[in-house]
């Protein structure tokens, strides 16, 4: 007999912040994101009527204007501090020509709530460059020393493609856990993780983690069924809405009907956000 489906959830990566317009592409100033919230009351509400227990609270970020984004740390802050259903991460660049806002950042990682830092490639910068290098370190090393998880933003080509991630993987991950977020982001990064390298880091020992957010439509049923065959991998996926540049509720559909209701739904949904940042 299959036993009723628990709706409830940790989200283990979402943002808080409203962005300014843009004009993406060359188009016009617009904003994409329409569920971005600006306030803690409203990512409160969110949370009640998704019926959300944690989540790992990010700041907006995506315009080129960074300072934006560091902007929103200390809110992020304030929302954990305000509310035990939320913990934090702060956002932290690897460009040099943010190491003053980044190194504020860092001061705020032993603030209560603060579980993670997050990092993205998408405005500049590339893993492999000996640029970035100092940076990467000391904020790895803050992590270390914290006890805090570095996310890190995938998606096919360019600095973010797992190609060039996954160099922070080889890198870092044996000591500091590392949530490859969005599983690589589509095609050629979910048949690259899930035919080999996802597994080949876990059994080598490296601390790596990763959600669905993104993932297109093959991917959540062949990585369930390569954890099953395998028989390692069910506590390094968590649920991710990626609200606002995500869909809550289709984001909880796709994952569900992959992961189902037993063991490996339960850490997924559950138990692997509880050990990561509880």
């Amino acid at each position: 007999m299959r036993r009723a489906i628990d709706m409830s959830t940790n989200d283990a990566h979402r943002h808080l912040g409203v962005l300014p317009a843009y004009p993406f592409y060359g188009g016009p100033p617009v904003n994409p994101d329409l569920t971005a919230r600006a306030t803690i009351d409203e990512l409160l509400a969110d949370l009640d009527a998704e019926g959300t227990e944690r989540a790992l609270v990010i700041p907006n970020y995506g315009v080129p204007d960074v300072a934006v984004s560091f902007g929103f740390n200390e809110l992020v802050v304030e929302a954990a501090a305000r509310d035990d259903r939320i913990r934090a991460g702060l956002w932290v660049s690897p460009r040099p020509q943010d190491a003053e806002l980044t190194a504020k950042a860092l001061t705020l990682a032993t603030e209560p709530g603060v579980r993670a830092l997050k990092l993205s490639f998408l405005l500049g910068g590339h893993p492999a460059d000996e640029e970035v290098r100092p940076q990467l370190d000391e904020i790895f090393k803050t992590a270390r020393r914290n006890g805090l998880v570095v996310h890190v933003h995938t998606s096919p080509g360019a600095a973010s493609d797992i190609d060039h991630v996954g160099l922070l993987v080889e890198t870092y991950a044996d000591q500091v856990p590392l949530h490859l977020v969005h599983f690589g982001g589509g095609m050629s990064g979910h048949i690259k993780l899930i035919g080999s390298r996802f597994f080949d880091w876990i059994a080598a020992g490296k601390r790596v983690y990763t959600d669905l957010s993104w993932a297109i439509g093959f991917a959540p049923a062949w990585l369930a069924a390569e954890i099953e065959r395998r028989g390692i991998g069910h506590d390094r996926v968590l649920f991710a809405s990626d609200q606002p540049w995500g869909d809550h509720a289709g984001e909880y559909a796709k994952v569900r009907a992959a992961m189902g209701d037993g063991e490996l739904g339960d850490h997924v949904f559950h138990h692997t956000f509880n050990h990561l940042y509880d």
